[in-house]
């Protein structure tokens, strides 16, 4: 059976198999990201009376304030990562390739200059002018808001390669260019002259140039780690200190009454110089834990910005004794790429991405190297039943035997590192942690080994609490282990190809069964009880716990599979590949239906509980990104897609958040997509319902008990004053009555006009045609459109007695008799059948023709009930087996 009459929008099954892109996934944001290898910008905003630090995070800058680290505004992004970065009192200046872009409002992009054939990596704002140097050793110099060149200057790469460029304080219209070969320049850009040639030290290549709080003092960082504090308008070296930790990457100086001059390293330390005495009074070492990208004091505070290629931007503060600054505040991701996401809770608000370090410990054990870093998390397991209470997450490390505990509500490792007992005091190279799970009751943790082992752990005490298997669970390496959402099952698999099924208290082998081919990764949707096996030839099989079978196997990744996650119906199931495609496959219908490709390949991907975001971290990629489901808010086809289909690369989101969604992607996917209207007939073999409600027909048999039950107990009495709401004719559609004209004059006549009372109505009109034309498509439409009581008072008019005649009672019959050979509006025919039999039974019975015309609809009927009921009774066979096979 079918309902027809509903709109849908569908699309035809295309066998072409060229794609656009993700039909189902939309690029939302980048997480996590906050700084790169680029020099941050400091600004001070005069009517704010506040300074403000930009950053750039792939092809988008951000925007804090110093006094809270708070971030500001995300600027709009370019089509490619930001190479340079520079700002004035008003602009925001970012480069990429040979463009550079000037951005307005920390925002838009309001200028764009194109003239370099290089790449620029060199910026200096000049007043109304910015000066961009390129790897040609080209410098332009432009006018801001005409966009047009002020001046252009060669130089020659091998006498004199552009590395440093600065303005010197009250120097008008000058600049002083520093080379890779240890020479300086000054030039004057008005007049287009070169004022004077600093020879250099010969201590190598000019990294940074940094003007001093005294004019005419710069300071020059060179390639072997030398500082010298210069003289510019004497051409004198006033003073000279070294670093041992390589080229100086940023030099900046306080501006707060202490002469303290600050240099960075590339291996993450700062150095304190004292300028009075000449000499170094600190040394803030792993102040990053890569290269220090820029450093800068804020003026008159005695704050010291840093960033670094780490991901982290940091605010030291110098309050203390001794010189050195301490951490005030920080924002930070992961300074290397992310190996594993998950999200946590069930809110779809927050997401644990595990990381390579154990800062906190190193920090709680005052050591001054960091030699308690642990080995990469591969894999960790998460819940939130008792992690008030005590450690709710628990991760294994690469290489490493120990698994570790972490409170998510201290935000720090936890108390337990489980380890067997066995292999405590030995400390075999080969024997390590595969794969964790935890309960649903966040009691118990389950650990698979490299071994073949599978070992169970108290949460909140720590302690051992058995192991599966009389020696081992599995002959080869556990790749994946779950445990149900009851605490009744839990399910382990090896690298053999072997799958088993353990009591979880008794720890009991209760199934096992051969794979074909070895699994690589396991996951448990523990609502729905289905498990996913990802296996190490590209396969990915779908598993029923209940019935311990395989529901569904599918193929389509040609590399192997990292990661996979079950939408939180557990419909879809979305796998992750090193071939760079993330593809959805519905299990219900067993189809892919849909697939993109990325740049860089997917390392792990988790689905909101939610389901309105994937999360996925990538190689070589310090975010976590994340992709909206557009299923929740616009129509997406989840049509099967073809074997052959190639989907196009789609670009990572990025950090700036998608505001309007943007369909435009999606235009070639949208176009093969077209209006389509169900008919009202699916198979002319199918008992087709009508669309209309049941009020219109279920109660047509009782309209007589329902006329007595509102039967009103007072007459209606007449309004005193005209109506608030203008009068309507009784009716499912609502019409206004015609005015009447009143005339006192007239008396309103008794005498009643048999006329109208003749007068034949429409459906009564279209039978009498159909007689002759057979076509009985329009009465039946009248009587869709009436209600209850009018579709009785038609009925009622077909009698000889009431107006009508044999012949139009005889087509009434004939139009019941069409309906049910055309099998459509099934419901409808009944009714009407009803009502016509109660209201004139004793005419049908004294006319032959009627009594004929009956018969051959009670024919046609008793055919169409015996087939329904054929239907209806294997249905109910068939789900009665199903229930009893199942208990």
């Amino acid at each position: 059976m079918s309902r027809a009459g509903s709109a849908v929008r569908a699309a035809p099954g295309g066998s072409s198999g060229s794609g656009s892109g993700s039909a189902l996934f939309s690029g939302f944001r980048a997480l996590g990201l906050y700084s790169n290898h680029l020099p941050h910008v400091l600004r001070y905003h005069q009517r704010h009376r506040e300074f403000y630090l930009v950053t750039a995070a792939g092809r988008s800058f951000h925007t804090y304030n110093v006094k809270k680290l708070g971030i500001v505004a995300v600027s709009n992004a370019l089509l490619q990562d930001i190479t340079c970065l520079a700002a004035d009192r008003m602009l925001v200046f970012a480069s990429y390739g040979n463009l550079l872009h000037a951005f307005a409002r920390n925002k838009e992009v309001v200028h764009i200059y194109d003239g370099h054939k290089g790449e620029i990596h060199l910026l200096q704002p000049f007043g109304d002018h910015i000066i961009s140097v390129d790897i040609d050793n080209v410098l332009i110099v432009w006018d801001v808001q005409s966009e047009e060149e002020y001046l252009q200057l060669n130089f020659d790469r091998a006498v004199f390669a552009v590395s440093a460029i600065m303005h010197p304080s009250t120097y008008l219209n000058k600049i002083l260019l520093g080379s890779e070969q240890g020479s300086l320049q000054l030039w004057n850009v008005k007049s287009n002259k070169l004022l004077y040639s600093f020879p250099g030290w010969g201590l190598g290549g000019v990294t940074t140039l940094e003007q001093a709080p005294a004019i005419d003092v710069v300071a020059i960082g060179l390639v072997s780690g030398h500082i010298i504090v210069h003289n510019i308008k004497f051409d004198e070296t006033l003073m000279k200190f070294q670093q041992d930790w390589g080229p100086i990457t940023a030099i900046s100086f306080r501006t707060d009454g202490h002469p303290v001059m600050a240099a960075g390293s590339p291996i993450g330390h700062i150095a304190l110089w004292d300028l009075e005495e000449k000499k170094l009074t600190s040394q803030m070492r792993n102040a990053h834990s890569t290269a220090i990208a820029g450093l800068s004091f804020v003026q008159g505070e005695p704050l010291l910005v840093t960033n670094g290629a780490d991901n982290a931007i940091k605010i030291w503060i110098f309050d203390g004794p001794g010189g050195s600054g301490r951490l005030l505040r920080c924002r930070m991701g992961h300074s290397a790429p992310p190996t594993k996401i998950r999200y946590h809770g069930q809110n779809g608000q927050q997401i644990l991405s595990a990381g390579s370090i154990n800062k906190k410990k190193s920090k709680r054990k005052g050591l001054q190297y960091d030699t308690m870093a642990l080995p990469p998390i591969t894999a960790f397991a998460t819940e939130i039943a008792r992690q008030n209470d005590w450690d709710g997450i628990i991760a294994c490390h690469q290489g490493y035997i120990t698994c570790t505990t972490w409170n998510y509500q201290k935000t720090s490792m936890g108390a337990h590192k489980l380890k067997p007992k066995a292999f405590s005091k030995n400390k075999p190279l080969d024997v390590y942690a595969t794969v964790v799970d935890i309960t649903t009751c966040g009691n118990f943790a389950v650990i698979g080994l490299s071994t073949g082992h599978v070992d169970l752990y108290n949460m909140q005490s720590g302690i051992h609490r058995g192991r599966y298997g009389k020696e081992k669970a599995h002959e080869g390496a556990i790749r994946g282990v779950a445990v149900d959402g009851l605490n009744q099952l839990t399910i382990t698999a090896g690298s053999e190809g072997l799958i088993k099924f353990w009591k979880f208290k008794t720890m009991d082998l209760v199934y096992s069964a051969n794979l074909s081919s070895s699994p690589s990764a396991m996951l448990l949707h523990r609502d729905s009880g289905i498990l996913g096996i990802a296996s190490d030839d590209f396969g990915i099989s779908v598993l029923d716990i209940e019935t311990r079978r395989i529901v569904r196997k599918f193929s389509g990744h040609h590399s192997q599979i990292n990661d996979m996650t079950f939408s939180s119906d557990g419909r879809w199931l979305i796998t992750a590949s090193m071939d760079c495609t993330v593809k959805t496959w519905d299990l219900p219908s067993g189809c892919l239906i849909d697939c993109f490709l990325l740049d860089s390949a997917a390392i792990s991907i988790s689905m909101s509980p939610t389901g309105d975001f994937l999360a996925s971290s990538h190689v070589d990629d310090l975010g976590i990104y994340l992709w909206s489901n557009c299923s929740l808010y616009s129509l997406v086809s989840l049509r099967p897609l073809p074997a052959d289909y190639e989907p196009s690369v789609i670009m990572l989101p990025g950090t700036c958040p998608t505001q309007d969604v943007d369909i435009t992607g999606h235009e070639e996917t949208s176009d093969e997509m077209i209006d389509y209207s169900s008919p009202e007939q699916l198979e002319g073999q199918l008992v087709t319902l009508s669309s209309l409600s049941e009020s219109r027909w279920k109660n047509l048999l009782n309209l007589d008990v329902i006329k007595k039950r509102n039967k009103p107990r007072e007459p209606p009495k007449v309004p005193k004053s005209a109506p608030f709401f203008i009068p309507t004719v009784p009716g499912l559609i609502p019409r206004y009555a015609a005015a009447k004209e009143e005339n006192d004059d007239e008396q309103q006549s008794k005498v009643v006009n048999l006329g109208v009372l003749a007068q034949k109505s429409d459906f009564y009109i279209q039978l009498e045609e159909a007689l002759s034309s057979n076509e009985y498509k329009s009465p039946l439409n009248i009587l869709k459109e009436m209600g209850p009581a009018s579709i009785e008072i038609e009925l009622r008019g077909l009698a000889p007695d009431a107006g009508g005649s044999v012949e139009v009672m005889k087509s009434f019959l004939r139009l019941i008799g069409t309906m049910l050979n055309t099998k459509r509006d099934f419901e409808l025919a009944q009714a009407y059948l009803a009502l016509f039999l109660k209201l004139h039974l004793k005419i049908l019975s004294s006319e032959p023709v009627l009594l004929e015309e009956i018969a051959k609809v009670s024919t046609q009927l008793e055919e169409t009930w015996i087939h329904l009921q054929t239907l209806f009774n294997q249905s109910l066979c068939v789900l009665n087996y199903m229930k009893s096979a199942l208990l």
